[in-house]
């Protein structure tokens, strides 16, 4: 069962990292969602096709989370006014596919929005756009 914190609302942008990581980690479907504004959109390794809205975003990530996903993120740089923010991160998924372990590493961006209750979320995010 997922902690209460991964349901919890980010207070900051660099929070939404961590709430990501531990709704991948913990597959939580309705926490990776939650994090993201409802016409949010989302660009999807490993080709970048991109999801728009809770509907497809849930599609599209369901098969990820079948993998036994194992991931780290590390906020490395923001910049944030007017109540919307860029940050940046490092991460590394782990997953099994096939009976093998295989690793893989990035650089993601996500713009964030802050929403009328002070939280965060998600708006645009792309795990690619350093790769």
């Amino acid at each position: 069962m997922p902690s209460a914190d991964a349901r919890s609302p980010a207070d900051t942008p660099e929070k939404l990292h961590m709430i990501i990581r531990d709704a991948i980690n913990g597959t939580d479907l309705d926490a990776f969602c939650d994090a993201h504004e409802d016409d949010a959109s989302v660009v999807l390794p490993p080709d970048g096709a991109t999801a728009h809205g809770h509907d497809e975003i849930r599609a599209a990530i369901v098969p990820l989370l079948a993998l036994g996903p194992e991931m780290e993120t590390e906020v490395v740089k923001k910049l944030e006014t007017d109540g919307l923010a860029l940050t940046h991160g490092l991460w590394r998924l782990a997953v099994t596919e096939h009976g093998s372990r295989s690793e893989h590493r990035g650089v993601g961006t996500m713009v964030s929005r802050q929403q009328p209750d002070g939280t965060w979320r998600i708006v645009l995010d792309d795990p690619l756009s350093g790769v």
